[in-house]
């Protein structure tokens, strides 16, 4: 079974995380959720997921594709090493990337924005523009292998481009 890799930090965006899990489970692919460390995240809300399996354990060969979700947790995934290491191995290999609302953010710490045309939280267009991203006020973007989506309230179209890319 391919494996979808789902980044989890503290202050996720409950949706954002949630919703794609199961959507890629349905399309048939296995969901492993990793962390900085395996441990509790907490989300915007009182709700917590658990990661099972610390980044730097992770090899990006053995992942299909891997998804960021946004909230807040994308500004902590950009200050761990092992995460943006993974984001930039899974874009570099040409697997499908998708980043949801803030996770612009990760992505641009990554090295992965310049030159792309993409989509994000409109409070973000800024940092991915200076980045050297191709904003676009889209809700749902792919260039490549990279899907973007504005927020939560395009993940249903988010995620059925993710899938397609396989």
């Amino acid at each position: 079974m391919k494996m979808i890799g789902l980044l989890l930090e503290d202050y996720f965006d409950e949706r954002e995380v949630i919703y794609p899990y199961y959507r890629v489970q349905e399309a048939g692919f296995g969901v492993v959720v990793i962390g900085p460390k395996v441990t509790s995240y907490h989300g915007k809300t009182p709700y917590s997921m658990e990661a099972t399996i610390a980044a730097s354990d992770v090899k990006s060969e053995d992942l299909a594709g891997l998804i960021v979700p946004g909230g807040f947790a994308p500004d902590r995934i950009r200050r761990v090493k092992a995460m943006t290491d993974l984001i930039r191995e899974i874009d570099g290999q040409k697997k499908p990337l998708g980043a949801i609302c803030h996770a612009g953010w990760a992505l641009i710490s990554a090295g992965v924005v310049k030159g792309r045309t993409l989509t994000g939280f409109s409070s973000i267009k800024e940092d991915l523009v200076n980045a050297g991203a191709n904003y676009v006020d889209q809700k749902v973007v792919t260039d490549g292998n990279l899907v973007t989506a504005q927020h939560a309230d395009d993940l249903p179209a988010f995620t059925r481009a993710f899938v397609d890319l396989f």
